[in-house]
């Protein structure tokens, strides 16, 4: 019988599956029913609650340059549930076509049951990656509309 993976690898391949671009691989990662969060996103974009929004959420849209990066300085804190770890890494690489060199810290904490994500808080660098992706400018103008639109109410 195969050994189910515990969070740790489950982790593993998450980190690693995004820096190798297997965008079609990594929703399987995660239950039908899940609860992904960024709670430092700009956007306060919504919860992620099933594996098809999941799907489109890793889909790649094609804007913006390619990232050449590795998950590098990977520390995993297991806690006293056995189902949650904390961990701390980030992705260092380079943009591809210019070459610039970037890091793009990051902290999840997972809960993952039967081998498969069933919820995530995933605190990670937005600002940067928006800069290092080119799109900078399109995400403070969507923060701005957002506040905009928030002041109006």
């Amino acid at each position: 019988m195969p050994q189910v993976p515990g969070p740790r690898e489950v982790f593993l391949a998450l980190v690693n599956g995004v820096a190798e671009g297997r965008w079609s691989e990594l929703p399987d990662l995660y239950a039908e029913r899940t609860h992904v969060v960024h709670p430092f996103d700009p956007l306060r974009a919504a919860a992620l609650r099933t594996r098809d929004e999941l799907r489109e959420h890793f889909r790649p849209t094609g804007v913006g340059p390619l990232l050449n990066r590795r998950a590098a300085d990977i520390t995993v804190h297991e806690t006293t549930d056995p189902e949650v770890i904390v961990a701390e890494f980030e992705y260092q690489g380079t943009v591809e076509g210019t070459g610039e060199p970037f890091a793009l810290p990051g902290i999840f904490v997972l809960r993952v049951r039967d081998g498969l994500i069933v919820s995530s808080r995933d605190y990670f660098d937005h600002v940067t990656a928006a800069r290092v992706r080119g799109q900078l400018d399109t995400l403070v103008a969507a923060v701005q509309a957002n506040n905009a639109d928030a002041t109006a109410d």
